[in-house]
């Protein structure tokens, strides 16, 4: 059995495991595309039933294939797509973002990304010269990722139906390691890392749309992490999960950890990594930053034996520097992840609905 079908095979049994859901939304909404529990249950009850196949079926960011045979390399293949208003904001841009987003998934399978593709769709009356300016910041944060725009479309819809730009990309990496990365390799006593400050692109992107009127230096994390991840499994062959956590931010992905892994996940809130800027600006609206998004950061689980070597690797790459270990796998109870709040109590981290997209 080759490890591409291994894999497969434990996801479809966790999923069996975990009860049927249904799709009641007679509509599609914002929450379905927020990272949520509704963007969960359109892909599970609509997307996975409707083109189900045995590369699909593991719902990864990435699919691993197995191009010459269980012996061989293994391809990694993402695809992503890039909305985001305002189209340029403190930090980077739509074209960088679409970039980096790509790498990073192709990255979070433990792939070295080989080539990308793009697909413009572009809003009847935007400006050319902010056009240019996209294009040349992609061709910017490919050259600096060493990774090739190889190949794309361009499709222009009616004035109105864009928000000025939409840009889908996708991937191609070799995965050149023996790693089994995902939640069934997951195990109770293993620690949960994160790269650096948690929350920066969102509050960015709200302070850009001018939803926050705060004089504060706040900028977008975008940033390609493959060199980071290359780094990170070189100094610690324990690592047994990566996730770059995007929409819903580090709420979210744990949560999807932990019910896929059915494990418990506990988290310090005094470890985590926060800038006061980010953290002032949450309080103000009362926002977790746990569910911010992030376009630059990992989420990492190793086990126990390695997680020093892990933190110390990231922290001596320049992306890693503010990394920090943050929680604990647990057996009990199985799909919940509590935090250990800095006053000594707890409270669960729910799998909610959000709006910080991803993109």
């Amino acid at each position: 059995m080759s490890r591409t079908e291994e894999e497969v095979l434990a996801a479809i049994e966790r999923r069996r495991r975990r009860g049927h859901v249904k799709l009641m939304d007679e509509h599609i909404t914002l929450s379905h595309g927020a990272g949520g529990k509704s963007s969960h249950t359109l892909v599970e009850t609509l997307f996975l039933d409707e083109l189900r196949n045995p590369l699909l079926e593991a719902l990864g960011d990435s699919a691993l294939l197995d191009p010459t045979g269980p012996a061989g390399p293994r391809l990694a293949f993402s695809t992503d797509g890039s909305v985001v208003k305002p189209l340029f904001f403190p930090g980077g841009d739509i074209g960088e973002l679409a970039v980096n987003g790509t790498i990073n998934d192709l990255a979070m399978a433990g792939a070295r990304p080989l080539a990308l593709a793009a697909a413009f769709i572009l809003e009847e009356g935007l400006a050319t010269g902010d056009l240019r300016r996209v294009v040349a910041s992609m061709a910017a944060a490919a050259g600096r990722a060493s990774v090739p725009v190889a190949t794309g479309d361009t499709k222009v819809v009616e004035r109105g139906k864009a928000d000025g730009l939409y840009i889908a990309t996708t991937g191609v990496g070799i995965v050149e390691h023996d790693l089994a990365l995902g939640p069934d390799a997951v195990r109770p006593g293993d620690r949960v890392l994160v790269s650096g400050t948690i929350g920066d692109h969102g509050m960015a992107i709200m302070v850009a749309r001018g939803e926050l009127e705060l004089e504060t230096d706040l900028t977008s994390d975008t940033a390609p992490l493959h060199e980071l991840t290359a780094t990170l499994l070189a100094a610690a062959p324990g690592v047994r999960w990566l996730r770059d956590p995007t929409r819903g931010g580090v709420a979210t992905v744990l949560n999807e950890l932990a019910m896929g892994a059915q494990v418990a996940i506990v988290v310090d809130e005094r470890a985590l990594p926060i800038r006061p800027e980010v953290n002032g600006a949450c309080e103000i609206l009362g926002i977790d930053p746990l569910y911010v998004a992030n376009e630059g950061k990992l989420v990492a689980v190793v086990a126990p034996e390695d997680a020093d070597a892990a933190l110390a690797a990231l922290q001596a790459h320049p992306l890693g520097a503010h990394a920090a270990i943050v929680g604990e796998i647990g057996a009990e109870p199985p799909g919940m992840v509590m935090l250990e709040t800095s006053f000594g109590g707890s409270r669960v981290v729910v799998h909610h609905e959000n709006f910080f997209h991803k993109r």
